[in-house]
Formats: C-alpha cells, sequence, structure tokens
C-alpha cells in the first residue's frame, strides 16, 4: 500500500511538471502555428489545437497566476487577481475575423473556465447588448481599467477588433460578475434611461486608432474619427483620425463623454501633444 501511495505521489508530481513546462510550451507552438498558417481551413485547425492546449494549461491550480508572458496571444489580467482573459482571432480569406477567448475567473474559493463564443454577425444592436460567454462580441483585448459603481467592480475592457477587408473597429467593453456569472456590458456610457453597454468606433483598414487608458487622468483618450466627406458620415470604412482627441472621463459612476480635449504632456511645462499616439492594438 505505501508503495502504492508513493507511485501515485510520483504521477502527480510527473503531471503537475508536464502542465507547467510541457503545456506552456505546447500552447506557445499552436499559437504560433495559428500564426504561421494558411487558408480558413488550416487556421480553424490551428485554433482548435490552441484552444485545447490553453484549456488543459489554465485548468492547472496555478492557472491564474503562472507567468505566460512569453504566450503570443493577447491577454489582460485583473488587477486583483479575479480573472484572466485571453483572446486570439482568426483572419479569413475574406477579410473578415472570427475571435476565439477564454475566461479563468474565481469566485471567492471556486475557479471556472469559460470559453467565449463570437456571435458578432447574430448581435444586432451591439452597443445596446448585454452579453455573456456564450454570445460574445469577438475582440482582442489588450488593457483592463477596473471601476468602482455600487459597491461592484466593473472591468472597462480596451479591444481591437477587425471587422472586413475594408474596416477594422476599436471596442470599449465592461466585464462584470453577476451571481457569479460574467457578464459582458454594462450601462455605463451615455446620459438618460437608454444608457450604452459598451462604445464601439468603426474606421477605414488602412488607417491607426489611439484607444488608451491615461492612469493620471482617469480617462481614456481616442483619436476622433471622421469623414473623409461629410456626407459620408457614419461609413466605418471611410472613417479615419482628424488630428483632434477626445476622452471618456469616469465621473460620478459613469464613462462621461467629452469631445475636443486638450491632448498635452503634462512633463513638458504645457507645450502642445504635436505627435498623434502610436496604435495601441494587438498585433493583427
Amino acid at each position: 500500500m505505501a508503495r502504492f501511495i508513493i507511485m501515485a505521489a510520483m504521477l502527480l508530481l510527473a503531471r503537475a511538471g508536464w502542465s507547467q513546462s510541457d503545456g506552456k510550451a505546447e500552447a506557445i507552438a499552436q499559437a504560433k502555428a495559428l500564426a504561421a498558417a494558411n487558408g480558413d481551413l488550416a487556421r480553424e485547425a490551428a485554433s482548435a489545437k490552441l484552444k485545447t492546449a490553453l484549456r488543459h494549461l489554465l485548468e492547472q491550480p496555478d492557472g491564474l497566476s503562472m507567468d505566460l508572458d512569453e504566450l503570443p496571444l493577447s491577454r489582460v489580467d485583473a488587477p486583483d487577481g479575479s480573472f484572466r482573459l485571453i483572446t486570439w482571432n482568426i483572419p479569413l480569406t475574406d477579410g473578415s475575423h472570427r475571435y476565439e477567448g477564454l475566461l479563468l475567473a474565481r469566485q471567492r474559493k471556486l475557479t471556472t473556465l469559460y470559453e467565449l463564443r463570437d456571435q458578432t454577425t447574430s448581435i444586432t444592436n451591439p452597443e445596446l447588448a448585454e452579453l455573456g460567454p456564450e454570445r460574445w462580441l469577438g475582440a482582442l483585448y489588450y488593457q483592463v481599467v477596473p471601476v468602482r459603481k455600487g459597491g461592484r467592480t466593473w472591468y472597462t475592457l480596451l479591444g481591437w477588433k477587425g471587422h472586413s477587408a475594408t474596416e477594422t473597429r476599436k471596442v470599449i467593453d465592461v466585464l462584470s460578475f453577476r451571481s457569479g456569472k460574467p457578464r459582458f456590458g454594462a450601462p455605463l456610457f451615455g446620459r438618460g434611461k437608454l444608457k450604452e453597454q459598451r462604445k464601439l468606433f468603426a474606421y477605414a483598414f488602412n488607417v491607426s486608432m489611439m484607444l488608451r487608458h491615461e492612469e493620471e487622468q482617469q480617462r481614456i483618450v481616442l483619436d476622433h474619427l471622421a469623414p473623409m466627406r461629410a456626407d459620408l458620415q457614419g461609413k466605418g470604412a471611410l472613417m479615419g483620425p482628424d488630428l483632434s482627441f477626445d476622452a471618456f472621463v469616469w465621473d460620478k459612476g459613469q464613462w462621461r463623454y467629452e469631445r475636443d480635449i486638450d491632448l498635452r504632456d503634462p512633463k513638458r511645462d504645457g507645450k502642445p501633444f504635436n505627435a498623434p499616439p502610436k496604435d495601441a492594438a494587438a498585433p493583427r
């Protein structure tokens, strides 16, 4: 009996060692394989293998804390350690994108892994919809901004969203937990009774849009998008930055929109900040 117990313990240790070393290497290899794949079928197959490798890795006891800096995927970790969110995209030959994501979340002592299912094409009013893991507006998230309201924490997510061969998008979304379940979207934008759950920005595929959080100013700053001509307003593929800037400022429990802000470097004695910041998006 004692010999059996020792052998079982050695087996568990061996599995743990595989999970922390070989498992990480496998996930990195599959992510690189996806990036190198050609054609829709090959990319879909590579993504499936990547998802399997990531699930095995994140299901380990240290899934929330293990070092994943070498993993070439978009990842945001909650500053309070409550979740880890990994997203990736599958670029398709028609210029569109499909998105995949895994959310590892801890509520009290329970840790749960959620698979995010991209349902972008079936979400008709994305700025007004509250969504869940099974019906997700896919994106690559690159920054998380926690805010507090009503005794709860709301995790504002900044993301990049390739849309078509002619149009790219960026998104400000919100992740929260209700009764232990993750929800995407929250009425933190706009005024009046019908507030928006998230913000979407569409622009031409061959330009860049800045969207980033400035912690010192407690605001999200972004390029203001304008059409090439006035009659093209709202046509995302024909929109681009006009060298002015807007912001969303956290104020009294909401992200308050401010148009045409003075974007300056406070450490340069009030001199104007003339060069637009580089695009903060994850690699396409």
